[in-house]
C-alpha cells in the first residue's frame, strides 16, 4: 500500500518523506503561492488557478489571498462559499465545506495528527482525520477545527474558538475548548434586534 492510499485510508502513513506525497504538496505550495501573488483585479486567472488547485471547488466561491493548503484535491467547497483571508486548509483527509458558508478571516481547518511519542513522531508519521462543516455555517475570524470534527448546517462558531468536538446543527457555539452557548431561534432575526 503507497503512503497516499493509507493517507486516504485514514492510518498512519509517511507524512515527511515520502517522494509522492512531498511532490503533491510542492505543486499546491506552488499553486497558492500563485493565487497569492495574483491581483484580486485578475480574476480570472485566479479563477483558473483556483480550478487546478482545488478542481472540487464548487460555483461562485470566493477565496481572498493569502490562502493555503497541503494538496487541495481533498478540500470539497459548496457553492457559494466565502473564504476570508488567512486561511489554511491542511488537507491530509477531505475536508468539506457546505454551499452558502462565511469562513472568517485567519481560520484553520488541521486534519492532520502526529504521533505523542516523540520518537514515533521524528519518523514523520501522521494520519489524518476529516472535517465537515455543513451548508450555511458561519465560522468566526481565528477559529480552529481539529480532525474529525464535523459542523452541523446553520451553525455559527464564535470568533477565536477551538473546535475540538463535533458542533450539532442550528446552535452557536464559542471558547476553547468549543462548547454550544445556545439553539439559534426566530429571537435571532435582525428583524427582532
Amino acid at each position: 500500500m503507497t503512503e497516499r492510499e493509507k493517507m486516504n485510508k485514514g492510518l498512519w502513513y509517511d507524512a515527511n518523506y515520502d517522494k509522492e506525497l512531498l511532490k503533491q504538496r510542492e505543486e499546491a505550495e506552488e499553486l497558492c503561492f500563485l493565487l497569492n501573488q495574483t491581483s484580486p483585479a485578475k480574476t480570472e486567472e485566479r479563477e483558473e488557478i483556483l480550478k487546478s488547485l482545488l478542481p472540487n471547488k464548487g460555483e461562485e466561491v470566493t477565496i481572498l489571498s493569502p490562502f493555503y493548503t497541503d494538496y487541495g484535491y481533498h478540500c470539497f467547497i459548496g457553492k457559494r462559499t466565502f473564504i476570508n483571508h488567512g486561511a489554511y486548509l491542511m488537507d491530509g483527509a477531505p475536508i468539506t465545506i457546505g454551499d452558502n458558508c462565511f469562513i472568517g478571516p485567519n481560520c484553520g481547518m488541521y486534519t492532520a495528527q502526529h504521533p505523542v511519542i516523540a520518537e514515533e513522531r521524528n519518523q514523520g508519521l501522521e494520519k489524518a482525520g476529516p472535517i465537515t462543516i455543513g451548508d450555511n455555517v458561519w465560522l468566526g475570524g481565528n477559529v480552529v477545527i481539529l480532525p474529525g470534527v464535523s459542523i452541523g448546517e446553520h451553525s455559527v462558531i464564535g470568533a477565536g474558538s477551538v473546535v475540538t468536538k463535533d458542533i450539532p446543527d442550528h446552535v452557536i457555539a464559542v471558547g476553547n475548548p468549543c462548547r454550544v452557548l445556545r439553539r439559534i431561534t426566530e429571537e435571532d432575526s435582525i428583524k427582532n434586534r
